[in-house]
């Protein structure tokens, strides 16, 4: 084969084709990354959701003004560890959480930006995060955003060495 001139053979343009291929992939890896997906079923948008590692970052910045932080789970799995600050509203999936999250919301300024998260299992699955997220936007939150755990809190969390708040720092 003759490209630009040169004479290449066959295994030639393979190991060349391969070598391009790593070096793009080694400066490029995180853009491979598993990136958030949206369904049908889910009532925000892309830009409504936020990963762990961009979370984390925008929690360890100093100054400025943080985001409210609201964990829509079970009580026994916030009381093991939540995300510092994190206020706990109880799960949405049922009408006592959601009359409580609603309650909540009542109080907060339509512009401040809220964070919610769940974490009891596969964000796919999650019981409450949904309905948690309906009833805030309904209440009229203008910056809210689902922090996106894709397996639970404990594998996308607290094993990748994030900060973790517990029960009793909160007395």
């Amino acid at each position: 084969m003759i490209i630009c001139g040169r004479r290449f053979t066959y295994p030639n343009v393979f190991l060349k084709t391969f070598l391009i291929f790593s070096v793009a992939l080694a400066f490029c890896g995180q853009s491979f990354a598993k990136q958030p997906e949206t369904t049908k079923r889910d009532p925000w948008n892309k830009t409504q959701i936020i990963t762990p590692a961009e979370f984390a970052g925008l929690l360890s910045k100093s100054g400025g003004k943080k985001p409210l932080v609201v964990c829509v789970g079970f009580d026994f799995l916030y009381k093991g560890a939540h995300v510092p600050g994190a206020q706990f509203i109880g799960p949405a999936r049922e009408a006592k959480g959601i009359e409580m999250l609603k309650k909540w919301a009542a109080g907060i300024p339509r512009g401040q930006e809220v964070v919610i998260y769940c974490g009891c299992c596969p964000f796919k699955e999650c019981p409450n995060i949904r309905p948690a997220f309906q009833a805030l936007h309904q209440a009229g939150l203008k910056r809210l955003k689902v922090l996106y755990l894709e397996n639970n809190f404990a594998k996308d969390w607290v094993d990748k060495g994030f900060p973790v708040e517990k029960e009793s720092q909160n007395k």
